[in-house]
């Protein structure tokens, strides 16, 4: 059964997280993991000539891609982000738009080599409703990539996660976690070819590993 998901209520947690999370002296970069320098780049896109980023936070990620010479696009659910990630990095012709990421994708009508998230959108949108969505944006033989924290083992399905800790006003949303295995057949039900899902160790033993997805259209 779905999660309630309260639109309103995580607009406003994800604005809150753009006040500490957007530093304006921040340069382009391009990680999937949790890591500096760490894991790989963005050679898992191929070489596409557009992407699309869902719940691209700082931007970052779009504008190393736009310094390369990629057409870049991002939708993200702070208003706040979206405003100075986009103020921030047009200038390298990265865009950015506003938006709950299955209504955006319901209404847009652009197709792309790639789509991506990075510990974003599909660590937080039910895999059921978003998958379909994002392979009707990806051009043929399009890939589809993200990255998030592994689930903890046994905590699978939707997770609840606070703002902040324990205190304060409860502000809260809902994060998605599977297994390998489980990732690979949402993706192959929505329509990919191919999917694969495994974990990259992190770089100290006993730390937090990062889950790397990668679906063909």
């Amino acid at each position: 059964m779905p999660v309630p998901h309260d639109i309103a209520a995580e607009t406003e947690l994800w604005d809150a997280y753009a006040k500490s999370a957007f530093d304006d002296e921040a340069k382009p970069g391009f990680c999937w993991t949790q890591y500096a320098g760490h894991g790989p780049g963005p050679e898992l896109l191929g070489s596409p000539a557009s992407v699309l980023e869902i719940g691209c936070g700082t931007g970052r990620a779009l504008a190393h891609l736009a310094q390369q010479g990629v057409k870049t696009t991002g939708v993200d659910l702070s208003p706040r982000m979206a405003r100075l990630a986009g103020g921030r990095w047009a200038p390298l012709g990265v865009r950015i738009q506003q938006a709950e990421v299955l209504d955006w994708l319901a209404t847009d009508d652009a197709r792309y080599d790639a789509v991506y998230s990075i510990f974003g959108a599909a660590w937080f949108t039910d895999p059921s409703r978003l998958f379909p969505l994002v392979r009707q944006h990806l051009l043929p033989g399009g890939v589809f990539v993200f990255s998030q924290p592994p689930a903890i083992p046994g905590a699978y399905g939707p997770q609840g996660m606070y703002k902040g800790g324990f205190a304060g006003k409860a502000m809260f949303t809902y994060r998605y976690s599977y297994k390998p295995a489980v990732w690979q057949r949402h993706l192959l039900r929505a329509g990919f070819t191919t999917a694969e899902a495994r974990v990259v160790e992190a770089p100290e033993a006993g730390h937090i590993g990062t889950l790397i997805v990668r679906a063909h259209a």
